[in-house]
């Protein structure tokens, strides 16, 4: 079977094919880094990275691009408050970005370019939808792009210009020639970063930011162009009316979008208390899970999902996530994978490929995954566990050491300690002293030791949660 994306743009699933055979473009507006990347941000960018990563297995050569805004007035307004320069918050931001993507097994882009490197490149576009009509100066000094004079305006977000409220997502602004107007070119203001122009001294607006680096990057017509649900309008909307009205051409193929993801049922947010940072959350698991092994996993939580179906984070359902995880581990601990490559004739990667080529549908290839972790267990063959590992591998999991996973935080625990309990409990269970080994299960657990026993006497452990 085909890939087959759902185009946010068309509103259907598509066979998909690259404008060059055998690469892809693709495109992901990436963070304004005055503040640390929260939760949200982490479900959209684990859900580019696995659609980055499937195009890959499935034989494309992707150059993937996500941009740093590194110019905006939430920097500006942060760095004041904090007292640093704007250019230094953002250096700070960026780099703790590049951190947490990182920590939550995302790869790397092939280019990560940030907003101004690309000022040039800005104000040739302007200018360029200037000479065209679409741009003018408005009283204050700013350059504003004229929304009524492209007519397909709307085509992304399904809204109509004539339905538009004044101020939705665009600030009201009397200088302009219409309140639907969005600024280009913003003119300077005392204390802020500015760069010269032909309007004179200013800054970029939001969008025409990605329209300028996306299109030097991939060209004026690319093939993938994705990001979170919040930026389809007026983020998106505004990118194609500016990169059409300047380049008189398509300017994206095929528009991706996450979906939401709310907290115990809530929108997320700081006046909530309900707000997550991903450090925090990556904090949180990995005291509970052990290092690296709560990283995973979050990943595991936030693509188990369809990258396109809302989300609700909560402790119970990362709990939920872990569980899962310790099941495919267990399987690989139990029996070891060979080391010949990945085989895409065998059946489960079959079932695999089919659920990925339908719009990256994780969910469905998770539960092939669960589907070989039980066959794993009931044959003990090891291709069948090279098949788990490797097609985990593709999600960007199960990776890590099974018997340190599974163990759990076991640089916090005395393995000797424990495995001297476990031994003196099968004794008093020798000697038919069922409450001293009820009481050395009790002790363990307390200390967040978690022991499982198994047919044949035999009694493995690992870190959880100390009870209560």
């Amino acid at each position: 079977m085909a890939l087959k994306i759902y185009n946010t743009l068309t509103r259907k699933q598509e066979p998909f094919q690259s404008i060059e055979p055998g690469k892809v473009g693709m495109y992901v507006c990436g963070v304004t880094v005055y503040d640390d990347c929260h939760i949200g941000h982490g479900r959209t960018f684990i859900a580019f990275d696995v659609i980055r990563r499937w195009l890959q297995a499935s034989g494309y050569d992707v150059k993937f691009i996500r941009n740093v805004t590194d110019i905006d007035d939430k920097i500006i307004k942060r760095a004041a408050e904090r007292g640093v320069l704007p250019e230094e918050l953002a250096k700070k931001y960026t780099e703790r970005m590049q951190e947490d993507f990182r920590n939550l097994g995302c790869l790397g882009p092939t280019v990560e370019p940030r907003a101004t490197q690309y000022i040039p490149k800005m104000l040739a576009l302007i200018e360029t939808l200037e000479e065209k009509g679409y741009a003018y100066q408005d009283k204050n000094g700013d350059v504003d792009y004229s929304v009524r004079k492209f007519a397909p305006y709307g085509r992304l977000s399904g809204k109509k210009v004539d339905e538009l409220q004044p101020g939705e997502r665009v600030q009201v602004d009397a200088a302009k020639k219409d309140p639907l107007d969005f600024a280009l070119w913003k003119s300077a203001k005392p204390g802020e970063p500015m760069w010269d122009s032909k309007w004179g001294k200013g800054r970029p607006g939001w969008h025409i930011e990605c329209s300028a680096m996306s299109c030097d990057l991939l060209g004026e017509t690319f093939d993938i162009h994705g990001g979170g649900p919040d930026l389809l309008f007026p983020h998106h909307e505004n990118e194609i009316a500016q990169s059409e009205a300047a380049n008189g051409k398509k300017f994206v193929n095929t528009w991706m979008h996450s979906g939401p993801l709310r907290v115990n049922g809530e929108k997320m947010s700081k006046s909530l208390g309900n707000f997550w940072t991903i450090r925090d959350a990556m904090k949180e698991t990995n005291e509970h899970y052990g290092e690296k092994n709560g990283s995973e996993t979050l990943r595991f939580f936030l693509l188990k999902s369809h990258y396109r179906s809302p989300i609700d984070f909560s402790a119970a359902l990362v709990e939920d996530s872990h569980a899962g995880l310790m099941r495919l581990y267990n399987a690989l601990k139990s029996t070891a994978a060979d080391d010949q490559p990945l085989d895409w004739n065998e059946e489960h990667a079959k079932r695999f490929k089919e659920a990925m080529d339908e719009d990256f549908n994780t969910a469905g290839a998770v539960a092939v995954l669960f589907e070989l972790a039980n066959a794993v267990n009931a044959t003990k063959s090891s291709a069948l566990a090279r098949q788990l590992k490797e097609l985990g591998k593709v999600l960007g999991i199960l990776q890590l050491d099974p018997e340190v996973f599974v163990k759990g935080a076991v640089a916090e625990v005395d393995e000797a300690w424990v495995e001297s309990m476990i031994q003196e409990r099968k004794e008093a269970k020798a000697a038919k002293n069922w409450a001293r080994a009820d009481e050395i299960r009790k002790e363990l657990s307390d200390k967040g030791i978690i022991l499982e026993d198994a047919p044949g006497g035999v009694t493995t452990w690992r870190k959880g949660q100390p009870s209560a």
